[in-house]
């Protein structure tokens, strides 16, 4: 059987590690230490630094196709890799899409897809006259780096953008889009062209953090769920992407406007992993192998997924006795990571039909594994 190897061993890897076993093939990690996510229940765990290129090589050595967890392999040593022959799936190319958030915003606008006016900017000058034809408040990105809503900041007035400034970093200054809610979809496509659309979410974003996933997109126009998932389909396709695509997007009055790509298994997809006939985990190795993609309906009319946030006890494992007592239809994923107020180190999942009630479930679930209290 074909081994596929993960480039970093956080929860996306340690998900895609338990669809591989279904499956019945070989997987690895590249973990940069024993105690990561994936790295606790992974066998195949190589450790070594991502961005060291005789590590990636050693890692490669072992594997039939490469992919990754995360956006943060410089693409010269993917390159290098490609020359080398190994299967790197999604390539370089598509990837540097994911990885420069300027490169990905020309590319778009090239293929007549609507994104958030925007401009690179290196001087407070350039942000203020930004600013003169979008108005404050402006967002600054940072270009490369970014993820959980680290390299993003909603800047009011000059004195905020020139803060912003001092850290040294590659910028571009963004309009702060009026928006009506974000939405995502999740494709999946494989190297003979085949490719696979999950149903329209709501994300509900916090502090910068996704905190819940609402599947499907509760009120959706029909018209508008099918025009994203085309959208997803044909970004997918115009960039070569091979493995799970995840177009994050705003619904605004005057339509979608695409934020973000990610090319790899996303925490918008996390509650296809009961809620779908395929989960994109499962359906993330099927495209990388070129096997025939899954189904990816909905296993039930409506699905809530809610992540799970470190509190200030760590004891979490503690807590869970309550939680699937209290609920046995919610499922519980945790992630072996050291709790720290605030982080991701996991998620719950509901399924059902009334949407508001799930909501309500999930909240509930995540907030005692988080607290020890039922915050709904």
């Amino acid at each position: 059987m074909p081994a596929v190897g993960m480039v970093g061993a956080g929860q996306l890897a340690r998900m895609t590690c338990q669809a591989s076993v279904s499956l019945g093939i070989g997987f690895r990690v590249l973990a940069g230490a024993a105690d990561e996510s994936a790295a606790q229940v992974c066998a195949g765990t190589f450790l070594g630094n991502y961005r060291s290129a005789s590590d990636l090589r050693a890692f490669a050595a072992g594997c039939d196709v490469l992919t990754f967890d995360h956006e943060h392999v410089p693409g010269p040593l993917l390159r290098e890799l490609e020359q080398a022959g190994i299967p790197v799936r999604p390539g370089s190319e598509p990837l540097r899409h994911a990885q420069d958030k300027r490169v990905m915003r020309e590319r778009l606008i090239a293929l007549g897809v609507r994104v958030p006016r925007f401009a690179p900017v290196s001087s407070l000058g350039e942000v203020t006259s930004f600013a003169a034809g979008h108005g404050w408040p402006v967002v600054l990105k940072a270009v490369t780096g970014g993820y959980d809503g680290k390299g993003v900041w909603i800047c009011a007035a000059p004195a905020a953008a020139a803060e912003v400034l001092s850290h040294g970093i590659e910028l571009i200054a963004e309009e702060h889009v009026p928006l009506e809610r974000e939405l995502a979809v999740v494709v999946a496509r494989s190297p003979s062209g085949q490719g696979a659309v999950y149903p329209v979410v709501e994300t509900v974003q916090r502090e910068g953090i996704c905190r819940e996933v609402l599947a499907p997109a509760p009120g959706l126009p029909p018209g508008t769920a099918a025009a994203a998932q085309r959208l997803g389909l044909q970004l997918a396709a115009e960039l070569g992407v091979v493995g799970v695509l995840a177009v994050e997007l705003f619904q605004t009055a005057a339509g979608l406007l695409v934020n973000e790509l990610a090319m790899r298994p996303h925490n918008s997809g996390h509650w296809t992993i009961e809620g779908a006939r395929t989960s994109q985990f499962e359906q993330h190795l099927r495209a990388v192998l070129d096997l025939p993609l899954g189904a990816p309906a909905l296993a039930a009319p409506c699905a809530v997924m809610v992540n799970v946030l470190g509190g200030e006890d760590p004891d979490m494992y503690a807590r869970l006795l309550h939680v699937l007592a209290g609920d046995p239809g919610v499922k519980v994923h945790l992630y072996g990571k050291a709790v720290r107020p605030g982080r991701k180190v996991g998620h719950v999942t509901v399924l059902g039909s009334d949407i508001s009630a799930l909501r309500d479930r999930a909240r509930r679930a995540a907030s005692y594994l988080s607290s020890g209290t039922e915050q709904a």
